[in-house]
């Protein structure tokens, strides 16, 4: 069989020379190329086609959510499996979204890392034992239609919006954490306060939290 060909996607040096030396302890797995940084990750699985891409969330530039759907709208045979150190519902679920097949915390051992890569590689969607407990907690909750039937005069990334809001985010974290730029946050906020008809920020937050949001 061919080998497994691998891109390592991660500001980390250390780390990356691990997650090197690691796979290149088990036949069948290739490390083709490393990447510091968001767009030196997108290029480089645009030029070298790899297999896999072993993508960090936070690296310069937009960071990992953006390369992976970039990555994949290019090259869709790719598959993507997340490596962080983040645990929050948003990533996941962002990650997810963007299309990754697997998401696996750095913490994990490295026979569980190994497990991932293999898992990923086949084809498999991987997840590590507790992000899969989040998934699992997430999807078994009963689901409240209030969310999409509350506030019907915003659009869904208003209510998106304002949901980071009534959890306390700024607007740096928002742009951070759905992938927008500063400017289209501050739109986003401004039609928020508009439509719903309030002051300021604090008062949003009260409006999303009593119609269950945050």
């Amino acid at each position: 069989m061919d080998a497994l060909r691998i891109l390592i996607a991660d500001d980390h040096p250390i780390f990356r020379n691990g997650m090197r030396a690691l796979l290149a302890s088990i036949p069948g797995m290739e490390v083709v190329a490393e990447a510091a940084a968001r767009d030196e990750a997108i290029a480089k699985a645009a030029e070298l086609q790899p297999d896999m891409v072993l993508m960090d969330l936070q690296m310069p530039g937009i960071g990992g959510i953006e390369a992976t759907r970039q990555i994949l709208y290019a090259s869709p045979h790719i598959r993507v499996l997340v490596v962080t150190m983040f645990e929050d519902d948003y990533s996941v679920f962002a990650a997810m979204r963007a299309g990754a097949r697997g998401y696996i915390v750095k913490g994990a051992s490295p026979d569980e890392m190994l497990r991932a890569v293999r898992s990923a590689g086949a084809g498999e969607a991987i997840f590590s034992p507790a992000i899969a407990v989040r998934l699992i907690d997430f999807f078994s909750a009963p689901r409240h239609p209030a969310p999409q039937q509350t506030f019907p005069e915003l659009s869904d990334r208003e209510r998106e919006v304002l949901d980071l809001i009534a959890q306390g985010a700024s607007n740096a974290e928002i742009a951070t954490r759905l992938v927008l730029s500063p400017k289209t946050v501050r739109n986003h906020v401004s039609n928020i306060f508009s439509k719903l008809q309030v002051a300021d920020r604090a008062h949003a937050i009260i409006r999303g939290r009593d119609a269950g949001l945050g």
